[in-house]
């Protein structure tokens, strides 16, 4: 990873096994994650491969979403799942969330 990160940012998952993660570099300065938002972080393990780990981002925090220690080489076929997963829940959710405010200010009218 870049010196001045802190992270890549995950932008898009791809829906196909073998798809693609699109993610932008995550300045080492960057406040938070923003709510939903998954940060991976990757560096080279003690004897070989890689330690990964992913961070969510919450409403007021961020938390360890999953750790991949020891990954081999190809490790972003080994985290799509987790991270393609994660993204349609927290999509789900926000949807949900949305829902539910306007359910409450139509109720209010």
């Amino acid at each position: 990873m870049p010196s001045g990160v802190r992270g890549a940012l995950v932008q898009r998952v791809s829906a196909l096994p073998e798809g693609p993660l699109d993610v932008s570099w995550l300045p080492a300065c960057t406040p938070e994650l923003p709510l939903g938002r998954i940060r991976l972080h990757w560096e080279p393990a003690s004897r070989a491969g890689w330690d990964v780990t992913a961070h969510l981002g919450l409403a007021t925090t961020e938390v360890l979403l999953a750790s991949w220690p020891s990954a081999p080489d190809g490790w972003p076929r080994l985290v799509r799942p987790t991270i393609h997963e994660v993204t349609g829940l927290c999509a789900a959710l926000a949807v949900a969330t949305s829902a539910l405010d306007l359910s409450n200010r139509l109720a209010e009218v």
